[in-house]
């Protein structure tokens, strides 16, 4: 197949459903946040701004990776319990 790189940025609107098509399209910009960038760089933003949004994202990635971490301790299936004979 040629041009195998842009398969993933590729919508093909099935039986003229171009709202679907635009639907997709919407949520593959979200999720490889082109449209934050966009939003970002619409308007000047000034080097103290900029400044404390990098630190507000190294912030929130640090506590979103240590809620995910604890969130999976909590849903392990093989814990030893931890009060036994308390049932």
């Amino acid at each position: 197949m040629r041009h195998a790189q842009f398969i993933a940025r590729t919508v093909f609107v099935h039986n003229n459903n171009v709202e679907e098509a635009c639907r997709l399209l919407n949520r593959i910009l979200g999720k490889e946040e082109i449209f934050d960038q966009f939003r970002r760089t619409r308007f000047y933003e000034k080097p103290y701004q900029v400044r404390r949004r990098v630190n507000f994202e190294k912030c929130k990635a640090i506590y979103n990776e240590d809620m995910n971490r604890k969130i999976q301790f909590v849903l392990r299936k093989n814990r030893v319990d931890p009060f036994p004979g308390c049932n």
